[in-house]
């Protein structure tokens, strides 16, 4: 009876963590110049008009959707394509290749 109520736990646990994981926004940290905020790089430095520490700012990352069979069909938000009424998937970002 023990070990039922250990392993209840753990997997209660671990589904718990689990759907939270995918509720935290993504988050992309950016630089940018207190005195010009046009200035903006994705590593820290200096701004090149006037020198001043580049300070953080962080960004949300917005999501894209798109439909598998119409990726001409774009989105900011889940839903159906008006085309063929499949379900938008998100797009996810293009794999960097080296060369």
């Amino acid at each position: 009876m023990k070990k039922l109520i250990i392993v209840l736990i753990a997997l209660i646990a671990g589904f718990t963590s689990f759907s939270q994981t995918g509720k935290k926004a993504i988050e992309k940290v950016m630089y940018t110049c207190p005195m010009h905020p046009e200035v903006v790089s994705d590593k820290p430095g200096k701004c090149p008009k006037c020198g001043m520490t580049l300070v953080k700012k962080k960004v949300e990352a917005k999501k894209i959707y798109t439909c598998p069979m119409h990726p001409e069909v774009v989105s900011d938000k889940p839903g159906k394509c008006p085309k063929c009424g499949m379900a938008l998937v998100e797009k996810k970002p293009a794999a960097k290749t080296k060369m």
